[in-house]
């Protein structure tokens, strides 16, 4: 039951899915004792460190330019505003600081180099770092991981035929890609995906085939909610419900047994016992801090008072890998190649994504 499986089929994963859910619970919670310490929470900080004027067109998000949401934008944070995020971020207990940009991709130049003095200052810290950049090529995964990168999130978001009916300006394929890229390092992988965007049961299975075939899995997977805001397509979706959660990451769990599977957007419309719930299903990791990017998040005292409740001990960083090694930028063996790549654009159109553009 504690072995890893690589061929996963919708049928397979539908089949545990609609399990009467105490069956599902009970089976879920003993793959996670077998796997992890069931005492144990792995906290993360997401950090926003280029915010709003992305170029994409994903249906839930707040950050895309074409969309008529209320979120402020701010150029790139410098290397000191992010070491003053990440001190803080430690001290409140968080092991891993996420930095997020909102770019399409990534293009090498001056704010690249900038990402990755980020990188070195905060393992400098003795915490873990991840970055979500956007899609990347192997020389720019080669550079961020000589930098000292613990793990790179790049979401899958869906199944891939539900994919197409959310985001059209970039094609699945670059998503597997730039995964690819990021293993021909040292780096460690944190992919996942959001519920609640008006996908069906077969849909959510379809994105856990996507995420459990890849070899080796993902050590870390975000489950989101859906956090519907005001202005992007998906502005009028229903917030999933609770026990769709606690399906989905016990489901998670069973199939992916070694991953740490992350408790992410939409918390806050959990309650401290749906939560609880969560845990017991295999959840092992939360995002902390009052925003996730863009979107509320629970007070990080909220979180301190839930773990004390649930007897949850903070996980330490580097508990599963060890720490990169810190390379100098005047030290580094991958410079900068100039690259500009250009990902797919697919010429299909999503006409609620057309409406939320024209809305003004």
């Amino acid at each position: 039951m504690s072995g890893t499986k690589h061929n996963w089929t919708k049928e397979d994963i539908l089949g545990i899915y609609n399990k009467p859910l105490m069956e599902l619970l009970y089976e879920a919670a003993i793959v996670h004792r077998l796997n992890h310490d069931p005492n144990v929470v792995q906290v993360s900080t997401l950090l926003s460190i280029k915010t709003g004027g992305c170029s994409e067109d994903c249906g839930y998000c707040p950050q895309a330019a074409r969309y008529h949401t209320n979120i402020e934008g701010n150029d790139l944070m410098s290397v000191q505003q992010v070491k003053a995020q990440a001190l803080r971020a430690k001290a409140r207990g968080s092991s891993r600081v996420c930095m997020g940009a909102a770019w399409r991709n990534v293009k090498d130049g001056v704010e690249f180099d900038a990402v990755l003095e980020m990188v070195r200052t905060i393992n400098k810290l003795d915490m873990e770092v991840c970055c979500t950049l956007g899609m990347i090529t192997e020389n720019q995964a080669q550079r961020l991981a000589e930098a000292g990168l613990y793990a790179y999130n790049h979401n899958l978001d869906a199944s891939e035929a539900y994919y197409k009916k959310i985001i059209s300006t970039r094609g699945y394929q670059d998503r597997l890609d730039t995964i690819a890229n990021v293993r021909k390092t040292n780096v460690t992988v944190c992919s996942g995906g959001i519920i609640g965007m008006g996908e069906n049961i077969e849909d959510r299975a379809g994105m856990l085939v996507a995420l459990s075939t890849l070899n080796p899995q993902p050590e870390s997977t975000p489950i989101n909610a859906l956090v519907a805001v005001e202005g992007t397509p998906l502005e009028d979706e229903k917030p999933v419900s609770i026990w769709d959660m606690i399906r989905m990451v016990a489901t998670t769990r069973i199939v992916m047994p070694k991953t740490q599977i992350r408790l992410s957007a939409g918390r806050t419309q959990m309650s401290r016992e749906g939560q609880a719930m969560c845990f017991f299903a295999g959840a092992n990791s939360v995002f902390a801090g009052d925003k996730l990017l863009t979107t509320p998040n629970p007070d990080v005292n909220e979180d301190i008072e839930m773990f004390e409740l649930l007897g949850l001990n903070l996980q330490k960083p580097f508990t599963k890998k060890d720490q990169p090694q810190t390379v100098e930028a005047q030290a580094s063996q991958f410079k900068s190649l100039g690259e500009k790549p250009k990902w797919t654009r697919p010429t299909h159109k999503i006409e609620r994504n057309e409406r939320a553009n024209k809305k003004g």
